[in-house]
């Protein structure tokens, strides 16, 4: 029996995350309003609870976004008070492949991230970059 796992990243904004991060890595945003309605309505949570993100009622603490193909791991963003301060300890690796690499670095960028550095060990290269709340990921 294998293990699914959910990486959950500390964000100040989990909408704008979710949003970035779906889009660099092809997943799908979790839109859970039906859910989110049914307990408003219910009386089990109130207005303070949820916002309106992109016309739709969701989370106001999280967001999620999931591999369609249900291979890679389930993201989920969830809202902490304090900024980022210190570099990760650990950190996503897009493994794209060389040939693709530039163009997939540009396609992030219009997306929001930033380029950092290039990093080689041996013959191994990447590029370190930072999504919208600086939290470092590579490009392999």
């Amino acid at each position: 029996m294998s293990t699914r796992i959910q990486i959950a990243v500390d964000c100040t904004d989990p909408h704008r995350l979710v949003r970035f991060w779906a889009n660099a890595m092809g997943y799908e945003i979790e839109h859970g309003e039906e859910q989110v309605r049914d307990l408003l309505d219910g009386g089990i949570v109130t207005a303070d609870d949820v916002v309106t993100v992109d016309g739709r009622l969701a989370w106001r603490t999280g967001a999620a976004c999931s591999d369609p193909d249900q291979i890679g791991p389930r993201l989920y963003f969830q809202l902490v008070p304090e900024e980022k301060a210190v570099k990760n300890r650990w950190h996503l690796d897009l493994r794209i492949g060389e040939e693709r690499r530039a163009a997939e670095i540009e396609r992030l960028i219009a997306l929001g991230a930033t380029r950092l550095w290039d990093g080689q060990q041996g013959p191994h290269t990447w590029v370190t970059m930072a999504d919208p709340e600086e939290n470092e990921f590579c490009v392999s």
